[in-house]
């Protein structure tokens, strides 16, 4: 039934005008409105809704990813605009903070604004 509906996306900010900038400005992501109660970005394609909300509790796992072609170039031109990637201890990360799963795949994960978890993915292949 949902197969051919586009998806929207969702992520929460207590601070809009913060998350604009890091969304924006440090993503590089286009900015579509302000529609009073969300922000709206355009996600290649996908809509990112960024809704305002008075409390935020991140949580600890992934809530938005990115696939990249070259993992440490993204890392390296995001860090460029001040980004700071986590390290995660038990897994054995690069000095760029990129982990290397079983399946070949290189994830690096980082936070916006708020505490959300967001990531850059490289499949092998």
């Amino acid at each position: 039934m949902l197969a051919s509906a586009p998806p929207i996306v969702f992520l929460s900010t207590t601070d809009p005008a913060r998350a604009r900038g890091f969304y924006e400005d440090t993503l590089g992501l286009a900015f579509v409105a302000d529609e009073g109660f969300a922000l709206v970005f355009d996600l290649h394609g996908t809509m990112l809704r960024v809704t305002r909300v008075d409390q935020l509790r991140p949580q600890p796992f992934t809530v938005l990813g990115w696939r990249v072609d070259d993992a440490e170039a993204a890392v390296r031109g995001l860090a460029a605009r001040g980004v700071t990637f986590d390290r995660h201890p038990g897994l054995e990360q690069d000095e760029l903070g990129i982990w290397r799963s079983p399946s070949g795949a290189r994830i690096a994960w980082f936070r916006d604004p708020d505490g959300n978890v967001l990531s850059l993915t490289c499949f092998a292949g």
